[in-house]
């Protein structure tokens, strides 16, 4: 009997290892696809969790973007896995001295040039070295702090980010009684305390660290910048004396005095340091590259200044064409009214106007100077969201670790997509003042923003149809590129929130 059965094929199977998602990593950076090459380290780690070469590049990853708590883990997992590895005990030294653990950075640079002498590494292995052995000299009280206290100043970092300066504060004060001299989180309190109006108290927190740290960068740079917003010309000159005597040598150092000197107009000792981090190969995030390029060119050195701000558009193009040296003050009536309304909305006794305004400033071609203008903003009267939208605006980057933050950045996101599809002009400021009144209402009674695209559709909605203008909801729901149900949805939604006239 013929055996029909067909016979099997020579078949290659391919099932991708950690080596493949590793190589591809590394082909991924060299075309300089940073986040491409994260997920394919991730994706090789999780094939081989032995894989130590994949562990030490996601720590580097982190350190270039000053990620350090996860740059140490990744690190710390890498020389776990291969402790001769000399270059994962180069990193371990520069991951833990980034986290302030002196003793184990300076034991690992020590290491390092032990089995490297002669390695890539070696000479910054022994300018860490170098710089805590002058540190530990140069302030005898120098120590590293426990992963508790670390703890505690990251559960407040993200609280302030939150706009919640009342927790971080509580958190910061009972963290300090613990740990009295942990200087970092002395500062940290100073600007919780600056944020809401407090600026005697922060003044005062500051000149606690200086007696205790002497010469501590962080309390001078803040210390400064309270001077310049509070106009106070003689304190602020005698800052200014300090900070250009200092000689920093961490880049975390560098880049605080250089963007706090541009900040308060001192250019030239900005681009000294800011310019210093560049040339030894720093590859900085949006703000590095916004203050270097104040810095250059306001100190004459105008096309650095232009490369740093096309390097500045490349990260974030929505900068294109408000370079600083493109956009001054000027007499123009329109730009007058604008900034004039933008003023009286600050000035307004409402919360959503004050959103309202903020949201202004950030499209402004003026949104620098007038931020600068610490007369406009009463920060001591805002509430915990103005506080959270004010941080928005200014760059802050939110973690999206908590519940509260992706609802904030859902709602969030709603006027920036009817900021694209809704020009602003006299006729639709309206339309703003509208959602800010259901924004605040929606988000203070816990509402989810699931679907902002919807949201910002549904807003449009209810303003074009309350001043009887033509509208459909087939209309709006294909300019919106949503279904009509699901318009009709957020609009049913929407007029949950909206004021209540008596």
């Amino acid at each position: 009997m013929k055996n029909n059965k067909q016979q099997p094929q020579n078949v290659i199977s391919f099932l991708p290892t950690g080596d493949f998602y590793y190589t591809k990593a590394m082909d991924a950076m060299h075309f300089g696809q940073i986040e491409k090459a994260r997920k394919y380290f991730l994706r090789a780690v999780e094939l081989e969790p032995e894989d130590a070469k994949s562990f030490l590049q996601l720590g580097i990853l982190a350190l270039e973007v000053e990620n350090y708590h996860e740059a140490y883990d990744f690190v710390a997992k890498a020389h776990m896995l291969e402790p001769t590895n000399a270059e994962a005990i180069f990193f371990m030294s520069e991951s833990a001295g980034c986290l302030g653990l002196v003793q184990e950075a300076k034991s690992y640079a020590t290491q390092y040039l032990a089995i490297a002498p002669k390695g890539p590494y070696a000479e910054e292995a022994e300018e860490i070295i170098t710089f805590f052995d002058y540190e530990a000299e140069a302030m005898p009280g120098t120590e590293e702090h426990s992963l508790e206290e670390i703890q505690a100043q990251e559960k407040a970092r993200i609280l302030m980010e939150q706009g919640e300066f009342e927790k971080a504060i509580g958190i910061l004060e009972d963290v300090l009684i613990t740990y009295p001299e942990f200087w970092s989180a002395y500062n940290n309190l100073a600007l919780a305390y600056f944020y809401i109006g407090e600026a005697n108290d922060a003044k005062e927190t500051l000149a606690t660290v200086l007696r205790g740290d002497k010469g501590n960068l962080h309390a001078l740079c803040n210390l400064a910048v309270i001077a310049y917003y509070e106009k106070d010309t003689v304190a602020l000159g005698s800052y200014v004396t300090l900070l250009n005597k200092i000689q920093p040598y961490a880049w975390e150092n560098r880049y605080k005095l250089g963007a706090t000197l541009a900040l308060i107009g001192e250019y030239t000792g900005a681009y000294k340091w800011l310019n210093s981090m560049q040339k030894r190969g720093y590859e900085g995030d949006p703000g590095f590259y916004f203050w270097l390029a104040h810095a250059a060119y306001f100190s004459g050195a105008k096309e650095q200044g232009e490369r740093a701000w096309a390097s500045l558009v490349a990260m974030d193009p929505e900068k294109e064409g408000y370079a600083p040296w493109e956009q001054q003050y000027s007499d123009d009536v329109a730009e007058t009214k604008e900034l004039a309304f933008i003023e009286d909305k600050l000035a307004s006794e409402y919360s959503s106007d004050h959103l309202l305004a903020l949201f202004l400033i950030s499209k402004s071609h003026y949104k620098i100077e007038i931020l600068s203008q610490s007369d406009l903003i009463d920060l001591s009267s805002y509430t915990g969201l103005e506080k959270m939208y004010l941080a928005y605006i200014l760059g802050h980057e939110f973690l999206m670790e908590e519940p509260l933050e992706k609802i904030f950045m859902r709602a969030s996101e709603v006027a920036e997509l009817l900021y694209e599809y809704v020009p602003v002009n006299v006729t639709t400021l309206p339309l703003y003042q509208l959602w800010f009144v259901l924004y605040e209402n929606a988000i203070n009674q816990g509402y989810q923003f699931k679907n902002p695209k919807a949201l910002a559709a549904a807003n449009e909605y209810l303003f074009l149809s309350a001043h009887d203008e033509p509208v459909t909801k087939k209309g709006l729901a294909e300019k919106y590129s949503i279904s009509t149900s699901t318009l009709t949805k957020y609009i049913d939604d929407l007029l949950n929130y909206l004021p209540v006239i008596e």
